[in-house]
């Protein structure tokens, strides 16, 4: 009894002396969810102000004198005229919306196409030159835009797609992040359950689309997540291969509507960002479960290894 009552006694202080450090981690969290999130709420502040409080509050910085911002958390007089001028008045911010949605729509669409079959094909099947191939797609992963940006410009200019939408889709079509993400969820589905399809006749074609694609789908989702906040936010891309005005989406039209009113400005940068919110709101579920599901396939990937091995590396 006494030395429960000891290590009772051990367990309780060291509970004790943790609580602080838990607490001051817990703050410094708060603290970084604040400073991110303090741009964002003066943002969506400002763009329900009117003309002459945001002269109040802002006004200063505008001009370019060095007054400081003044910042609320609520407008004294909140008013919706700068979404109607938006929404209303401005076809200009329309064209930029529907370009954006065409750009990463088609790109998603693309690489269901493209990346789920190609990501398929390296988790399951065994053909000469493969561990080449994926050599070369790690490599490529890897590489910035900056990088290739070039020779991008080059072939799409040899093929005349230069300032179209496809000088923007294509490239993003055979990315290769979503090859590597399915890779990893597909090659964690189980063996004995593809054998066991084999052997009741299942072809290729019926295991990738009856097996594959329905317990890889939380790997495809994961991936339109990611993809969608990368290209509904891309800049370089449009910057480098688009000219036409008419054809620039959202990241490149709105630097340029510094000539309307600043609430109008405020107010199209919030309507920009809800849909990459919902996107990622919605399927954080998902967007998580694809992770899990990479790691899971990596871990299978190992044991099956060591299994062939009799437990030794190559």
């Amino acid at each position: 009894m006494e030395r429960n009552e000891i290590g009772e006694v051990r367990d309780t202080a060291q509970k004790n002396r943790r609580k602080p450090g838990k607490w001051i981690l817990q703050g410094m969290l708060l603290l970084a969810v604040g400073i991110m999130l303090l741009p964002l709420c003066m943002l969506a502040a400002d763009s329900l102000m009117g003309r002459q409080e945001l002269l109040e509050t802002c006004g200063g910085v505008l001009a370019g004198t060095k007054e400081t911002v003044r910042f609320r958390f609520f407008p004294s007089y909140p008013t919706l005229q700068a979404y109607v001028r938006l929404l209303l008045d401005s076809p200009e911010y329309f064209t930029a919306f529907w370009n954006s949605i065409f750009q990463t729509v088609g790109i998603l669409l693309g690489q269901l196409v493209v990346a789920v079959p190609a990501a398929w094909s390296f988790a399951r099947f065994r053909f000469p030159g493969k561990r080449f191939l994926w050599f070369l797609y790690m490599l490529l992963m890897i590489l910035p835009f900056q990088v290739t940006m070039v020779s991008g410009y080059l072939v799409l200019h040899t093929l005349r797609l230069l300032d179209t939408r496809w000088a923007v889709i294509l490239p993003g079509i055979f990315s290769t992040l979503p090859v590597f993400i399915l890779t990893k969820t597909f090659a964690g589905i189980s063996g004995e359950l593809i054998e066991a399809a084999q052997m009741d006749g299942a072809g290729s074609l019926r295991i990738f689309l009856q097996i594959g694609l329905p317990l890889g789908k939380s790997g495809i989702f994961s991936i339109f997540i990611l993809g969608f906040l990368e290209y509904w936010n891309a800049i370089e891309q449009p910057m480098t291969y688009l000219r036409t005005k008419s054809l620039w989406p959202l990241p490149l039209y709105l630097p340029q509507m510094g000539n309307q009113e600043i609430s109008t400005v405020f107010a199209a940068s919030i309507v920009t960002l809800l849909p990459a919110v919902l996107c990622f709101f919605y399927g954080q579920e998902y967007l998580e479960q694809g992770i899990v599901a990479s790691g899971v396939g990596k871990q299978r990937n190992v044991r099956t290894d060591l299994h062939n091995n009799n437990g030794q590396f190559e």
